[in-house]
C-alpha cells in the first residue's frame, strides 16, 4: 500500500524546486495534491496538467499566503475542492542575500513575510479543519542556515530559525489534538536555484559535505513522506537535517 493513500496534502511554493519534488513524490505515494504558486503561472499549470495526466487529483492555487485573507481563502478552497486536509507543507521561500550593512528594510521584510509570516498564516488557517478531524501533520521547511547562520543571509537565517521555534511551539500546542508538527532542514540541494552556481562554487560546497555530493529534491521529499505518513505518529516537534552530514 502506498504510504499516503487517501491523504490530501497542501504544499506551498510547489511549482518548482524542492516543493515540486515533494509534490511529485507525494503523488507517487498516493496523495492528492493541492499546491500554491505566486508568479510562475505557466509552470504551475503545466505541473497541474502533468499530475492529472498521471491520474493524480491535483490543483494549483495562485496565492500570496503572506496575506491573511488569501491564506484563509486558500484553505477554504482546498477543503471545498478536496474534502479534507491531512498534510500541510510550508515550503514557500525566497532569498534576498546581501551583507547586513547593505540590507534594506524591504529586503528584510520581503524574506520574513514570504518565509515565516506565510507559514504562520497558512498553519493558523489549516489547523481549524485539522482540529475538527482530530488529526494532521504539518511540516515546516527550514534550512541548515537557520541552524548555523550564514554571512550575507541574516534575513534568510532569521526566517528559517524562526521556523524552528514556530515548529516546536505548534507541536506543544496541538499535540493533544493529534496534530503533529515537524521541521525539515535541507542542506545543499540541487535545484534550479543551485543550478546557476558555477562549478568552482559547487566544488567548495562539496568539500564541506561528508557524503561528498549535493542532495536531491527526492532526498528531502522522502523524509517528508515519512513525517506525513502514519509511520511517524510518535514524532513531533523535531527538526531533522537533510544535509549529507554538513551539520551534525
Amino acid at each position: 500500500m502506498k504510504l499516503l493513500e487517501g491523504k490530501t496534502a497542501l504544499i506551498t511554493g510547489a511549482s518548482r524546486g524542492i516543493g515540486k519534488g515533494i509534490a511529485e513524490v507525494f503523488a507517487a505515494q498516493g496523495a492528492s495534491i493541492a499546491f500554491t504558486f505566486l508568479s510562475s503561472v505557466d509552470k504551475a499549470k503545466a505541473f497541474e496538467a502533468k499530475l492529472a495526466a498521471a491520474g493524480v487529483k491535483a490543483k494549483g492555487y495562485q496565492s500570496d499566503a503572506s496575506k491573511s485573507e488569501e491564506a484563509d481563502k486558500l484553505i477554504d478552497e482546498v477543503i471545498k475542492d478536496f474534502g479534507a486536509l491531512d498534510i500541510v507543507i510550508n515550503n514557500a521561500g525566497i532569498t534576498r542575500d546581501t551583507l547586513l550593512m547593505r540590507m534594506n528594510e524591504e529586503q528584510w521584510d520581503e524574506v520574513m513575510n514570504t518565509n515565516l509570516k506565510s507559514a504562520f498564516l497558512i498553519t493558523k488557517a489549516a489547523i481549524k479543519p485539522m482540529m475538527k478531524a482530530k488529526k494532521g501533520s504539518i511540516i515546516n521547511m527550514t534550512s541548515i542556515v537557520g541552524i548555523t547562520g550564514n554571512a550575507g543571509q541574516a534575513n534568510y537565517a532569521a526566517s528559517k530559525a524562526g521556523m524552528i521555534g514556530f515548529t516546536k511551539s505548534i507541536a506543544k500546542e496541538l499535540g493533544s489534538r493529534n496534530i503533529r508538527c515537524n521541521a525539515v532542514a535541507p542542506g545543499f540541494i540541487e535545484t534550479e536555484m543551485t543550478g546557476h552556481l558555477n562549478d568552482e562554487v559547487k566544488a567548495k560546497w562539496m568539500e564541506t559535505i561528508p557524503l561528498k555530493r549535493a542532495g536531491s529534491t527526492k532526498d528531502v521529499a522522502d523524509l517528508c513522506v515519512f513525517l506525513a505518513s502514519d509511520q511517524s505518529t510518535y514524532i513531533t516537534g523535531q527538526t531533522i537535517n537533510v544535509c549529507g552530514g554538513m551539520v551534525m
